[in-house]
């Protein structure tokens, strides 16, 4: 696997003995660096395609020997110890059960077939036996977690008098004699069925539930991995090798790979022919779509059709149901965004001032409003988040890492042992000869010229880890927030003299914390998001002039070559680095994969899954390249759609808070600063019954509003990402700027 940074172009180097202008400095450092006084003739001209194969062969064969082979020893003797016990306490049921369970073998064939659908690679017997099994251990723990319960609550707590409304009549009266009894009898028997229950209940839902994810799975990448079948076909490949192509690319293609991937086992492992291997599958499969595929297939098989044209019907078909499915998607998610300003945007808006100015007229409890902004605001806003996620098409993530076909070793080396200096009882040097000497010298040189250009690459872009991976900013930012709110607190210990002044001056620092954490995730997150968009955006273009140029006769290296003189916006940096890695020596594909890895987005992975697999199969992939072009174009056009739909919501919801925050500001400082200064008057007055007026604390319920006006804010801005990017992540840029407006409104104007 091969990340391709921009610091892995050192080693690329390696593997030519002339480079580019842009490396020469560094070739050149390095072969400075190389000479030393005694080094022979041969050994000043040795090219770093001959140290680097030096490296990996005596480097690899010794040190690799060494330390990595202890831990990775290590490590398969605890995953062999783990598998044994596993084994055995999987043997065990069914050592005493598995004789009575093929004896029902009807009775579970449903079972049957979704172990099968989930790849789980038991038999029913033994998973059945497995149930059976722990859930009668279940019922055991549980009735002796009853047992304790009982004795605790009788023996320790104790029983009130009454128990229960029931009356007993005088022939029923000596039950309550029993009562102690009765009751331990229905703990134990209630935790005893609840804990086996539950288990066995969880055994046989789990296959199901496995198979539903699989099936989604399936669905989502079935739309991609026809129209892969369909370029690959149309290239001239034979079904066959079509199948084993997608097969061997389930980084690429989930779950839908891994369904074809049994087609081929079926036919090389178990002798069956195509036809009967097809048929298989598709009778275990749990999807119905891929069911549909493949019952369809066979009949084109059958009646002589062309597979390419039932393939690229397929995938016309399944793009225009994507088209469907995200229209009423997006219609849902209206429904949803509607939903959610009605219900907890103006529903607890109407719910705070009512509770409000209940309580202080002293009919009401400020526990409802608690428990309105610090319960039901941030759950009923997860509560959607998670409803939104779960009804949205499945998000495939960053994609793994594509596999180029020769591995690159971009780490710093170390020396092999053979070289490491050898002394004898009395600390002198022995076996040391001249030509040790020289080659010990030039991997001290080249790991020195290694560990320059990496410190090199990381004063250039310090900050690059964290433009990949947005999440560990808060692996540094969290610790900075907590050691700061702590020396605050320590500092302006002696100066909380109420439990008011506490809370405010907890709440400013709070606020503070919040934003050393979200501010710079957000920032990174919203860069690396920027740039993917970019990337994404002008790559169906990218593919489109690759394809017209090839179309003309031209073959592909020769059209990255033509590209990488023309601007094609923000792909023309990478086009150019497409072509060194060729220049260098770097086999097309692998050049097209680091590409692909570069980038790290699912579009272009899969594009450039779809092409290395048809340049090597054919040389004529004009075809190929306008089909992965119109994949791409079509999941930009859907992402764009879905901006734009759901602009107008993101919209509402800011409008919705503002509102929010308007309504309550202007309680804040008319009704409740009167309300104030009643009880304020009322207070110089002497009058001997003044309520809850006499007792108004106009600085708790500003403090309640504010921070109802914070976590309002903070909880709108993930829905409005949520809706509108589909990233909670992309929520927080919102969540910064209602955060703000709110906590501004009240710290500087009331």
């Amino acid at each position: 696997m091969d990340g391709t940074t921009e610091n892995d172009e050192f080693l690329d180097e390696v593997d030519n003995d002339s480079v580019v202008s842009e490396s020469d400095t560094q070739s050149q450092e390095f072969s400075d660096n190389t000479e030393s006084p005694d080094t022979s003739e041969y050994e000043k001209r040795l090219s770093f395609k001959n140290l680097k194969n030096r490296f990996q062969s005596n480097n690899h064969q010794d040190n690799e020997r060494g330390l990595s082979d202890k831990i990775s020893s290590r490590i398969n003797n605890l995953d062999r110890q783990a598998r044994l016990f596993l084994t055995i306490f999987k043997k065990i049921p069914f050592a005493l059960l598995g004789e009575k369970m093929k004896e029902k073998k009807k009775k579970y064939a449903r079972l049957q077939l979704q172990l099968k659908q989930a790849r789980i690679p038991t038999s029913y017997e033994m998973y059945i036996s497995n149930a059976i099994f722990y859930s009668v251990v279940s019922g055991l723990t549980g009735a002796i977690l009853g047992i304790f319960a009982a004795y605790m609550l009788i023996a320790v707590i104790g029983l009130p008098d009454n128990l229960t409304n029931l009356t007993f009549g005088p022939s029923t009266a000596w039950l309550l004699n029993f009562k102690e009894i009765f009751l331990s009898l229905f703990i134990v028997v209630f935790t005893t069925i609840t804990l086996g229950g539950m288990t066995y209940a969880l055994f046989l839902v789990y296959p199901g539930f496995q198979a539903s994810e699989r099936k989604r799975n399936i669905d989502s990448h079935l739309p991609y991995a026809v129209t892969f079948m369909y370029a690959l076909s149309k290239g001239g490949m034979n079904i066959i090798n079509v199948f084993d192509s997608l097969s061997r690319s389930s980084n690429t293609y989930g779950e839908a790979s891994k369904e074809v991937e049994t087609i081929i086992r079926e036919m090389d492992y178990f002798g069956h022919d195509l036809r009967t291997a097809i048929s298989n599958v598709s009778e275990m499969t749990p999807s119905d779509r891929f069911q549909d595929l493949l019952h369809n297939l066979l009949t084109v098989i059958d009646s002589g059709g062309s597979i390419s044209k039932y393939f690229q019907d397929k995938s016309d078909q399944y793009l225009k149901k994507a088209i469907d499915d995200q229209k009423g998607f997006l219609e849902t998610l209206g429904l949803l965004a509607e939903s959610y300003v009605t219900a907890f945007v103006a529903g607890p808006l109407f719910i705070i001032i009512m509770g409000i100015m209940m309580t202080v007229m002293g009919s009401g409890s400020i526990l409802m409003v608690y428990a309105v902004i610090y319960a039901v605001l941030p759950i009923g806003s997860v509560m959607f988040v998670v409803m939104i996620s779960i009804m949205a098409p499945e998000d495939f993530g960053e994609p793994a890492y594509l596999q180029t076909n020769e591995i690159f070793d971009h780490g710093i080396p170390e020396i092999p042992s053979y070289l490491e200096p050898e002394y004898d009882e009395n600390g002198q040097l022995i076996n040391e000869t001249k030509e040790k000497v020289e080659k010990r010298q030039c991997y001290e040189n080249f790991i020195k010229s290694k560990q320059r250009v990496k410190y090199k690459n990381f004063l250039k872009n310090p900050l690059k880890p964290l433009f990949n991976n947005p999440l560990l900013s808060v692996a540094v930012t969290s610790p900075v927030a907590v050691i700061l709110l702590l020396i605050f607190v320590a500092t302006n210990m002696d100066t909380f003299t109420t439990m008011s002044e506490t809370i405010d001056f907890l709440d400013d620092r709070l606020v503070i914390a919040t934003y050393i954490i979200i501010v710079p995730l957000a920032i990174f997150h919203e860069t690396k998001s920027k740039r993917q968009k970019k990337l994404d955006g002008n790559f169906p273009d990218f593919l489109k002039k690759l394809a017209s140029t090839v179309e003309t006769g031209m073959t592909l290296q020769d059209s990255i070559k033509l590209m990488v003189k023309t601007d094609n916006e923000g792909l023309s940096d990478e086009t150019r680095k497409i072509w060194k890695d060729i220049s260098w020596g770097m086999e097309l594909n692998d050049a097209l994969v680091r590409f692909a890895n570069r980038l790290k987005t699912q579009v272009v992975s899969r594009s450039m899954t779809l092409i290395t697999k048809a340049n090597e199969s054919s040389g004529d992939i004009g075809e190929v390249l306008m089909v992965a072009a119109r994949d791409a174009s079509s999941e930009e056009e859907m992402k764009r759609e879905r901006s734009m739909n759901m602009m107008i919501y993101i919209v509402i919801i800011y409008i919705s808070y503002m509102v929010f925050v308007g309504v309550i500001y202007v309680i804040s400082t008319t009704f409740l600063t009167e309300m104030a200064e009643a009880g304020e008057q009322m207070t110089s007055s002497g009058a001997q019954q003044m309520g809850m007026l006499g007792s108004f604390d106009l600085d708790k319920y500003t403090r309640i509003f504010k921070h109802s006006a914070v976590i309002q804010g903070l909880c709108s801005g993930l829905m409005a990402g949520v809706m509108g990017e589909g990233s909670v992540m992309s929520g927080l840029k919102h969540s910064i700027i209602m955060v703000t407006i709110g906590y501004f409104i009240f710290t500087l104007f009331i």
